[in-house]
Parts: C-alpha cells; structure tokens; sequence
C-alpha cells in the first residue's frame, strides 16, 4: 500500500529531475479530496504553490469557506475568481451540462492568470481514473505528470495522475483530509461533489432561470441529505430525484420539497444502490 512518506518522496525527486523545484506552480484547486491532497503533497515537498479557485453566483458557498480554511492552515497563497459572467457568456442559450463550458472557462481563464501573474506551470488533481488518459495524454512526451500541451500554451503538472482513485482516498485519509460535504448524489459512486448546475438536464437549453433553479433546489434537497447521511440531487426541469440509500421517509420530505417548486405534482425518482 502507498503511504504519504513515500509519495511526498516521490514527487520531490521528480521535482528535482524535471525542474518544478524552481518553478512557481499554481495548482487548480476545487477543495474536493483530489486537489486538496495534490496541495498538500505539493507543499509537503518544498514545492513553490499557490491555488486557484473559480467560483460563481451558484458555487456551494460552504465548500468555498472550507477551501479557504484549508489553505490557510497550509500557509499557501490562495486566488479566488469569479467567473460568472464568462460561465453566462458561455452556456446560456445552448444545451447541458453545464460542465462542460465551465470548464472551458476555467481552464481558459487558469491559463491567462498564469501568464500575468508570473507563475511556470499550471498543476490539477486528475488521478489515475480520470478520463483524461488516451488522446490527451498520448500528446505529452516523457514522464505523463509534466506535459507541454501547444494548445493550452502553458505545461500542464498532474502530481496524482499515477495513483489510483482509491490511492488518493487512502493517502487523503492518512493526511486526515476531509472536504466539507454538500451530500449531492454527484455522477459517480465516488465522492464526486461539484456544484449544482450540474443537474441541469442534459438536452435542456440552459437558462439564467435554469441555473437559480438548479441552485435552490439543490441546496434546499442538499440540507435535508446531510442532516439524513444519504445522498440526494434533483435534475431540473424535470425534477428527478436521484439519490443513494434513501428511504421513503426521506424521499417524502424531498418530494415536499421539490413540490414548492414545481407547482405541486411528484417528482420522478431514481434510487441508486451502493
């Protein structure tokens, strides 16, 4: 089993033989486990980081506030960017998800704070089960945790791209990393928690009202999830619930719920299994 000493090890050597150890890195970071643990790691290894969190009017503010905590008990320099307007600019008037173009603007606006803002290299948390590895990847040459991508113009650094999804959940547990927990369904049956506009229905054309609807449904459905220790999301416009290990009581309040919204009428529901 991969322990902490050994993966701060790791990436020091690779530092030391690739050049990051001169290099002013900024790390994209989300506060979920993967990017936290990728910060510490990176700050564990006497590497020069900084984070850089996007958010917009329907981030999660809690996650937010625990993001920033975080990285203040670390001691590393942490930007915060809105970017509303571009997120606006972007997937308005064209079909979901949502995801898709923010991260066209993150990315987008991650590559220029770069290029101002005098830092060398552009790090993420993708690990190992990130659908990132193939086509992308197959582009880098050398060693895949450094890669010079021509069309993002600045070098890409992947510090868990080797480990395993189930490597940076033990390494994270070991350091005692625990993000705060909005209780989303998410779309894997990792803790894979994002922000609400993500539930948007795939074919619907987003709207600003699509977006404050996703937002308040979700974080109305997200309290109830926490307080219950299961996990719930609602796709809107359709108002489908998903959710993991729900039982009826639970799914009754969420059906109240949703019934402010909706006009009266039931919700749809898909339950998961873990």
């Amino acid at each position: 089993m991969l322990h902490l000493e050994e993966a701060v090890g790791a990436l020091r050597e690779f530092s030391e033989k690739s050049g990051l150890s001169r290099w002013r890195i900024l790390l994209m970071f989300s506060g979920g486990k993967d990017s936290s643990l990728a910060l510490y790691l990176l700050k564990e290894a006497g590497l020069n980081v900084s984070a850089l969190t996007f958010f917009h009017r329907w981030s999660w503010r809690e996650t937010l506030s625990w993001s920033m905590q975080f990285t203040k008990e670390l001691g590393v320099e942490h930007y915060l960017v809105d970017i509303t307007k571009g997120l606006l600019r972007e997937a308005t008037g064209r079909k979901g998800p949502v995801c898709i173009n923010c991260k066209k603007v993150m990315l987008w606006n991650a590559k220029w704070f770069v290029l101002n803002n005098g830092f060398d290299v552009l790090a993420k948390g993708d690990n190992a089960n990130d659908k990132i590895i193939g086509a992308l990847l197959d582009q880098c040459q050398g060693d895949i945790r450094l890669c010079p991508l021509p069309r993002i113009g600045v070098p890409i650094f992947r510090p868990l791209i080797k480990y395993t999804a189930e490597e940076v959940e033990a390494l994270a547990d070991e350091v005692g990393i625990k993000p705060y927990r909005m209780y989303e369904h998410a779309r894997r049956r990792q803790w894979r928690e994002g922000c609400p506009l993500q539930y948007i229905d795939r074919e619907e054309i987003v709207t600003l009202e699509l977006m404050e609807l996703a937002y308040k449904v979700n974080y109305e459905v997200s309290r109830v999830a926490r307080r219950r220790k299961v996990r719930v999301s609602v796709r809107v416009p359709s108002f489908e619930v998903m959710c993991w290990n729900c039982d009826e009581e639970t799914l009754n309040e969420i059906n109240r719920i949703i019934e402010k919204f909706r006009g009266g009428g039931s919700a749809s529901t898909r339950k998961a299994q873990e």
